[in-house]
């Protein structure tokens, strides 16, 4: 399939990339992606991924917007408090492109759920604030053969990686760097340690770009660096 007049000049900055073109935004416009979170993380990521022509967005949140989220959570207006974070973010990404299908899944993952949803998908973006969600991710998706950008935040820094443990040496998991979470309650959550914002919108967009690399195959993966 071509792309159309609109779709030429929407994606105008991309085509003249020899590293994207014509069919590398064809691969994006294909591509679906399954993002955890719609919070700090997955705020950014989401409006880079729409932003970039990534066909078909699958939303995983099963929270609320609240009024302290706005400070960081930038797919979320001060209007959508109290609307489910999936909705919200659906709504603020049609804006930015109709042409992106969001695909909402109100639903915190579980053993039961996940590894059918993850399925669904060519890659996840991991955005999730749990280390139970985090190693469930990691698992599935090794078994699944998908492959992981996860990100992490602290107050005023954070961590990024790729996972494609799945293609063996020197590619590790999650799990081969750290094997076991750390005990409850030893890592401070934003509610109790705070988070300047705009760290959230440095890690976000860094994980972005991380999956165009990766669904577009240009670059230098991050896994097995």
């Amino acid at each position: 399939m071509e792309l159309s007049e609109a779709q030429f000049e929407r994606y105008a900055r991309h085509l003249v990339l020899d590293e994207v073109g014509e069919d590398g935004q064809q691969k994006l416009l294909q591509s679906r992606v399954l993002v955890i979170g719609a919070g700090g993380l997955g705020s950014p990521l989401l409006l880079y991924l729409a932003a970039a022509g990534v066909g078909t967005l699958g939303v995983v949140d099963n929270d609320t917007v609240d009024l302290s989220n706005l400070q960081r959570q930038i797919v979320h207006a001060t209007e959508s408090i109290g609307t489910p974070k999936v909705e919200s973010a659906r709504r603020t990404l049609a804006h930015i492109n109709p042409e992106v299908k969001i695909e909402t899944h109100a639903l915190r993952l579980d053993d039961g759920n996940a590894a059918d949803l993850i399925a669904q998908y060519d890659i996840v973006a991991d955005g999730s604030d749990n280390f139970a969600t985090r190693y469930l991710l990691n698992d599935l998706c090794y078994r699944l053969k998908k492959p992981l950008v996860g990100a992490a935040l602290s107050p005023f820094d954070g961590q990024l990686s790729t996972f494609k443990a799945y293609l063996g040496p020197p590619h590790p998991c999650y799990r081969c760097l750290f094997r076991e979470a750390p005990p409850p309650d030893s890592v401070p959550r934003c509610e109790t340690a705070g988070i300047l914002g705009a760290i959230a919108g440095v890690m976000g967009t860094l994980q972005a770009t991380e999956v165009l690399k990766e669904l577009l195959g240009i670059g230098e993966s991050l896994s097995g660096t």
